[in-house]
């Protein structure tokens, strides 16, 4: 793990990169907010937490880090190591955490619950979606309060990491750290209801459904070797897609409202 501070004292706002090695754009930000340092109002560290698997451009290296909290200093597992030294480095902060996916090629948002701090945060930050993920975040980061993460764009994509950029900026300006860089706007909030598992053994996965928008009852949303995957109730899909899970297509989830520029946490009824 390796941690940076721009300004003076005790940092209690952090931005984490690499908490999958194989996801780049985390760490491209934080490389591209250091060349050009900001002047900052209040301190901040910036972690690139898994250095070995993003050195090996592997997701981890024993276990995946986002399911490792929180930890074991004794553990012979590298990422339980890191999970605890991780935790922490982060207690007492209000946290932006950095990632990538295959599913969705625009900026969305997880936390473990819509609250007040994390709901302005996610109002100011230009994310598409706010993702609730209750109790599907056991052994992740999000898991902790002030968690903010950040899905930023297609795993490996220039785009992903000019994304994180802007949203660690736009983070660091809803946090006091630099100038708010952008006004706070409308977004929706989605929550998970359930992982969409996918039968092991197959050759070719598809996904027809869009992440974030309604499938209805009956609706075909998958395919397993042209076997079709038919959605028993209404569900909006999230972090669904052909390949980037092992046993899951994915999540359904529901909607529940939207995070507000008016104020703080969920308004209901949209």
């Amino acid at each position: 793990m390796r941690v940076h501070q721009l300004g003076d004292g005790d940092p209690d706002v952090a931005v984490v990169a690499a908490v999958h090695g194989d996801e780049p754009c985390g760490e491209r930000a934080v490389a591209r907010l250091l060349a050009d340092p900001p002047v900052v109002s209040r301190p901040v560290k910036l972690v690139v937490a898994n250095e070995l698997a993003s050195d090996r451009d592997d997701r981890y290296v024993d276990e995946d880090l986002n399911r490792a909290f929180p930890g074991d200093p004794a553990a012979t597992s590298h990422e339980a190591r890191l999970a605890a030294a991780l935790e922490r480095e982060l207690d007492g902060c209000t946290t932006l955490a950095l990632h990538s996916t295959q599913s969705y090629g625009d900026p969305f948002a997880l936390v473990d619950a819509v609250g007040e701090e994390t709901g302005a945060i996610c109002a100011a930050l230009s994310i598409d979606a706010v993702v609730e993920t209750g109790p599907f975040a056991d052994g992740r980061l999000i898991s902790y309060p002030r968690t903010v993460e950040v899905e930023c764009g297609y795993q490996g994509s220039d785009s992903a990491a000019d994304n994180a950029f802007r949203l660690v900026r736009e983070f660091l300006g809803a946090t006091g750290v630099l100038p708010a860089s952008s006004t706070p706007r409308d977004v929706p909030v989605f929550r998970f209801t359930e992982r969409v598992s996918k039968p092991a053994g197959r050759e070719e996965y598809e996904v027809f459904a869009e992440n974030f928008e309604r499938v209805a009852e009956g609706e075909t949303f998958a395919a397993a070797d042209g076997d079709p995957w038919v959605a028993k109730e209404e569900f909006y899909p999230v972090l669904m897609s052909p390949y980037g899970y092992e046993r899951v297509f994915g999540y359904a989830g529901e909607r529940v409202g939207s995070v507000s520029a008016a104020g703080p946490g969920v308004s209901a009824g949209d």
